[in-house]
C-alpha cells in the first residue's frame, strides 16, 4: 500500500468516527476490504475493544481473506472459566500491556512466535507475518483493570509484510481504534439511555430532546403495576432473596409491556409505570389488554420456576387508565427526568392501589373501558364507584369478567394491525 492510499483510508476512518453512523462490525469489515483493495495483503485480522457495558466486557471481530471463513463478531463476558483465564494469561496482548508495548511483530515465515500458542496457531495455518498493536483506552494501576483497543494483522504472502505495509498499518491502526471506540460509545450511550429512560424516551433524548422546556401534551394509555403484598414480602423473605424477587417480577412486567409495543417509563421500587400510544387510542387500549394477558402467562411460568427452586412467589396487581399527560423533560436544567406527569398519572397509581381492596388483579378506569370496542368492552364488568385518594370525583372501575378470568380466556387481538398502529407516533 502506498502513502496516498494510506492517507485516504485514514481520512475515511476520521470521517466515519466523527459521523458515528457505522457500528464497530461494519467499520472493521469495511476497513479490511479497503486495505485489500489498496494493495495491502491481509490474511487474517482480529480487532477487540474493552467496553463499559451491563452484559459484556469486550467485543471482538474476526476478518479472513478466505471467503469460507465469513466475518464474525463475539461478545466476551468476564468469565472465570479456567480455559478462558488460561487463554488470556498466555495472550501476547496481556504481555504487551505488562511491558507497556504498543506493537509486536513476529516473522512467522522465519519461525518467530515468541512462544505464544495463539501466534503458533497462525503460523501453522500458513500465515507468514504477524503484526499486533495495543492502545490503552483507560489507565489503571493494575493491568487487570486497564481497558484497551487490541488488533493484529497477518499475511500469507511469501516474504510477509513490506516495510511500507508495516508503516501504513502502524499509522492506520490508531485511527481504526478511535473510529471503533467512537462507534462503541455511541452504541453504549443508546443502550444506557434506553435502559434507564425507556426506549421511546431514550431515543428522543438522543435525538436532541434535552431542553429544560421540551415538554408536550399527549394522549396516552397508562399502566401502573405493583407486586401484591410487597410490604409483607419484604419483611418475610431473606435479605438476599429480595432483590432477585423484584428483578424476576420486573422482568415479567417489562417483557409483557414491550412485547405489546408499550414503553416502560419508570421503575418505582417494585412498581412499574408504562404507557401505550397510538394514533388510534382504542388500539393502544387493546395493546395494554394484550400485555396484561401476556403478563399473567409469564407470571404462571415464573411461579412454577420459583416454586421448583424453593423461592418465594408473588403476584402483580395492575391499574389501567387513559388521559392527557405532559411528556418530556421535568426537573431543573442540571437534573432532568424524561417522563410523564399529570393528574392521570396520579390516578392510575390510585387505581392500581384499589386492586387489593377489591380483591382484583386488574382494574381499569371508565376512560380506559370506553375506548375498548365491541366484544372486548363486553368482557369488562363494573366493580363499583370508588373515591380515590387525591382525586376529586369518585371513579367507576372495571375488571375482566370473573367467569372469563376463571376460564383462563382473554380478549383476542388482531395482533398485526395492533402492533402496526401502536408503533405510530
Amino acid at each position: 500500500m502506498d502513502s496516498h492510499n494510506c492517507k485516504e483510508i485514514a481520512a475515511w476512518l476520521a470521517e466515519a468516527g466523527l459521523l458515528g453512523i457505522r457500528d464497530e462490525a461494519s467499520l472493521t469489515q469495511a476497513f479490511c476490504e479497503r486495505c485489500v483493495e489498496a494493495g495491502l495483503p491481509l490474511g487474517k485480522v482480529f480487532v477487540m475493544i474493552d467496553t463499559l457495558h451491563p452484559m459484556y466486557q469486550a467485543r471482538a471481530f474476526f476478518w479472513d481473506e478466505n471467503p469460507e471463513n465469513p466475518f464474525r463478531e463475539e461478545d466476551h463476558v468476564g468469565s472465570r472459566d479456567p480455559k478462558d483465564v488460561g487463554q488470556w494469561s498466555s495472550s501476547p496482548f496481556l504481555k504487551m500491556l505488562h511491558r507497556r508495548e504498543t506493537s509486536l511483530r513476529c516473522r512467522l515465515e522465519h519461525g518467530e512466535t515468541q512462544g505464544y500458542p495463539a501466534i503458533q496457531d497462525l503460523c501453522d495455518a500458513g500465515q507468514t507475518d504477524y503484526l499486533a498493536f495495543v492502545y490503552r483506552t483507560r489507565q489503571a494501576i493494575r493491568v487487570e483493570d486497564v481497558n484497551a483497543f487490541y488488533a493484529y494483522f497477518t499475511t500469507a504472502r511469501p516474504g510477509g509484510f513490506t516495510d511500507g505495509d508495516v508503516a501504513c498499518l502502524a499509522q492506520l491502526t490508531p485511527h481504526l481504534g478511535l473510529a471503533i471506540r467512537s462507534a462503541a460509545q455511541t452504541r453504549l450511550t443508546k443502550t444506557l439511555a434506553e435502559a434507564y429512560l425507556g426506549r421511546d424516551a431514550g431515543r428522543r433524548v438522543l435525538n436532541g430532546a434535552i431542553r429544560h422546556d421540551s415538554v408536550r401534551r399527549i394522549r396516552a394509555v397508562l399502566w401502573y403495576s405493583d407486586i401484591t403484598g410487597y410490604t409483607h414480602l419484604s419483611e418475610s423473605v431473606q435479605a438476599d432473596q429480595l432483590i432477585p424477587l423484584i428483578n424476576d417480577y420486573a422482568e415479567a412486567v417489562i417483557g409483557a409491556v414491550r412485547s405489546a409495543g408499550g414503553d416502560v417509563l419508570k421503575l418505582i421500587g417494585d412498581g412499574v409505570l408504562a404507557m401505550f400510544r397510538s394514533s388510534r387510542p382504542e388500539y393502544a387500549c387493546r395493546a395494554a389488554v394484550e400485555a396484561e394477558h401476556d403478563l399473567r402467562l409469564r407470571l404462571d411460568r415464573l411461579a412454577q420456576r420459583r416454586k421448583t427452586e424453593g423461592l418465594p412467589v408473588a403476584d402483580i396487581h395492575l391499574g389501567l387508565h387513559a388521559g392527557d399527560v405532559f411528556y418530556g423533560n421535568i426537573g431543573t436544567p442540571d437534573r432532568l427526568d424524561f417522563t410523564v406527569v399529570g393528574q392521570p398519572v396520579n390516578e392510575v397509581s390510585r387505581i392500581s392501589d384499589m386492586c387489593q381492596s377489591t380483591g382484583r388483579d386488574m382494574l381499569c378506569s371508565s376512560e380506559f373501558a370506553d375506548l375498548l370496542l365491541g366484544a372486548e368492552r363486553d368482557k369488562l364488568v363494573s366493580v363499583g364507584r370508588f373515591a380515590l385518594k387525591g382525586v376529586g370525583k369518585a371513579k367507576e372501575l372495571f375488571t375482566l369478567d370473573p367467569g372469563l378470568a376463571a376460564a383462563g380466556t382473554a380478549p383476542k387481538m388482531k395482533t398485526s394491525r395492533r402492533r402496526a398502529s401502536v408503533a405510530t407516533r
